[in-house]
């Protein structure tokens, strides 16, 4: 528990500072055959404005942010991204984090076609080396 306090701590005092994270973390190291997908909704169908998105792990596990845990992470949902964020910082708030470890989230968006596209991030929210990412996918909302 002292060492979760700890990790939230330097997590609290970077955010407090206005400090960018990627200031003092290096990315972590994506083990070989990691990978993210999304396993529902798939490529091309169609969806009410508010859905379910699960995502799927393979060959690394899940953390919630500040825990600094080899080959885990959490995910990051990008919605009609395009050109992708940096890879080298820190992830802003133009992507939706689950910061708790969540697996799936409840998502609603406006009628339309859209992209939806996981990121892995550390627990500094920085993308892995080599990025955990997975392949853009479109829908069509209802």
């Amino acid at each position: 528990m002292r060492t979760l306090q700890k990790s939230l701590t330097a997590v609290g005092l970077v955010a407090a500072l206005g400090l960018s994270a990627s200031l003092f973390a290096q990315p972590s190291p994506a083990p070989e055959g990691a990978q993210v997908y999304i396993v529902s909704p798939q490529h091309g169908d169609t969806v009410g404005t508010t859905f379910t998105v699960v995502f799927g792990l393979n060959n690394m596990g899940v953390a919630p942010a500040g825990i600094a845990m080899p080959n885990t992470g959490h995910h990051h949902l990008l919605i009609n991204k395009d050109p992708l964020p940096d890879l080298s910082l820190a992830l802003g708030g133009d992507v939706m984090h689950f910061g708790l470890g969540q697996t799936q989230a409840s998502v609603t968006l406006e009628p339309g076609e859209h992209t939806l596209q996981l990121l892995l991030g550390d627990h500094m929210h920085v993308p892995h080396n080599p990025p955990v990412m997975s392949e853009k996918i479109t829908i069509i909302v209802e």
